[in-house]
């Protein structure tokens, strides 16, 4: 794979991440493409914390800072502002991490896309409410250890399926990402720069605080769950016609992603069994959805 083009340098040195964080170097490569004609809509997550201590900023692009639930919709009422003067051009992008999209912030992300308003929006996944101890979130998946999920009760549900519920809105663009495929992450933030309407990327962001992870295994893990297929990596157009960015053939075993993470130590192995048949199982029923309407 190539090496990935970093002419936009917005994110500056002292953000406050955790060694590690996948996140940082998410927004890095989002930055990158978007370029300063950026604004962003953060919501409390992570990023909110990481951008620093007011009054000082690691984002080289305006920031509104706001509550947890609400990054769609004040990313929809920023549009309309430019909008009235007449700006186009320049990018809104709401940035929020999985409790934030797929659990608090899912109305106002409904309600952006039933009206297709013009946005970004980026959910930076790490599986848990990680800013705030570490709590399960509808985006952890099954086996997993948070605080609120202990080893003696691990989360008993799969991981909701945020892509399809956006294919069912009919927006026009939306597509998952990996930190560990840089090219493949800033070729699809290019096209979503480039589509009119409402934009989601979904992008894989290890963290090892919660994932209890050792720091330097975050590039290895991300790249783990897409060869293992644990996180396929592929696009939707207007919600229905679906194109497979990277056929990991053949996989990787699911084993290789999940032991080295300390929140699923507790799974012996006909529960880790388990979840590799539930990712074949999921495999194939995109492969279906592809073959059925292929972009």
């Amino acid at each position: 794979m190539k090496r990935a083009r970093m002419e936009n340098e917005l994110v500056s040195k002292g953000h406050v991440a955790c060694p590690g964080c996948g996140a940082a170097l998410a927004m890095r490569y989002v930055l990158n493409v978007l370029g300063p004609k950026t604004i962003i809509v953060l919501p409390a997550c992570c990023w909110s914390v990481i951008t620093n201590r007011h009054p000082e900023c690691c984002l080289e692009v305006p920031v509104f800072h706001t509550a947890f639930e609400t990054a769609a919709c004040v990313a929809s009422g920023v549009r309309a502002a430019l909008e009235v003067k007449g700006d186009n051009s320049t990018n809104v992008l709401a940035w929020a991490g999985d409790g934030g999209t797929f659990d608090i912030g899912l109305q106002a992300l409904s309600g952006a896309a039933e009206r297709n308003d013009d946005i970004i929006y980026v959910c930076y996944d790490n599986e848990a409410y990680m800013n705030t101890g570490v709590q399960r979130s509808s985006a952890t998946p099954w086996g997993a250890w948070t605080t609120t999920t202990p080893a003696t009760h691990f989360k008993g549900q799969e991981k909701k399926n945020i892509m399809e519920i956006m294919a069912a809105h009919r927006i026009p663009y939306a597509a998952t990402a990996s930190i560990s495929m840089p090219e493949d992450l800033m070729a699809k933030v290019e096209r979503a720069r480039d589509t009119r309407g409402t934009r989601f990327l979904h992008i894989f962001c290890p963290c090892p605080t919660g994932w209890r992870s050792s720091p330097d295994l975050t590039i290895e893990l991300a790249r783990a769950a897409v060869e293992s297929r644990a996180f396929p990596l592929y696009e939707i157009f207007d919600g229905a016609k679906r194109r497979l960015s990277l056929d990991p053939a053949p996989p990787a075993p699911v084993a290789d992603y999940i032991r080295p993470q300390g929140r699923f130590r507790h799974l012996d192995s006909e529960q880790i069994e388990a979840i590799q048949k539930r990712v074949d199982e999921e495999w194939l029923s995109l492969l279906r959805l592809i073959e059925n309407n292929p972009a």
